[in-house]
């Protein structure tokens, strides 16, 4: 069975992780749970009370972000790569320069170091050219930066649709499996195209 690390940094967003959660073990995809306190406020603030509880109990083990002693800190814990949703621009930047103080950053470093995927969905807008110099910089590392952005050509009826396409993009990254995110298919109906005639792109 494949084994993952999830990570929830204090972004806003937080959201994202119940989802990533709820894919990951629709795949069956074992995972260890690294959260933040910041994401522990945040899940509170944007998914209401128990939200932290619902998330612990789907993974195999959780572990507070202070807690750098913790086997995922360590590249001799096995895992298939890892995840951080949402990603803060602080654990981006923390990534990008290798500081490993704490044990969300220190997960993400061993997965870089031992050539594992990392995706991180790195949530703020607009971007200074500090936090475009970090994704940079990861991205040169091996790492994968995917902003939660919509596919709006899906035309998601809500935002629990859109947040689960994020998540099942998020997972396919992984290579664990054949791809679960709704695709682009290139099928266009007459209410797929555009006032003056052009066909919408497929982004």
């Amino acid at each position: 069975m494949s084994h993952v690390v999830l990570g929830v940094s204090g972004a806003s967003g937080a959201a994202l992780a119940l989802p990533a959660a709820r894919e990951l073990a629709a795949r069956s995809i074992k995972f260890d749970l690294v959260t933040s306190p910041a994401a522990e406020r945040t899940l509170m603030l944007e998914c209401g009370e128990g939200a932290l509880e619902s998330l612990s109990a789907l993974a195999a083990c959780h572990h507070p972000a202070g807690d750098v002693g913790a086997r995922i800190a360590s590249g001799s814990f096995s895992v298939d790569g890892m995840i951080v949703a949402p990603c803060s621009m602080r654990s981006l930047a923390a990534i990008a320069h290798g500081l490993d103080d704490n044990l969300l950053v220190r997960a993400a470093s061993v997965q870089l170091k031992e050539r594992r995927p990392l995706v991180l969905l790195a949530r703020e807008a607009p971007l200074t050219l500090a936090h475009l110099r970090n994704m940079t910089l990861v991205t040169e590392m091996g790492g994968i930066i995917l902003p939660p952005v919509p596919a709006f050509y899906l035309r998601p009826a809500s935002l629990d649709e859109v947040s689960a396409q994020i998540a099942a993009r998020a997972i396919d990254f992984l290579r664990l499996g054949p791809p679960r995110a709704a695709a682009w298919t290139g099928d266009v109906t007459s209410a797929d195209t555009l006032s003056d005639g052009r066909v919408p792109p497929s982004g």
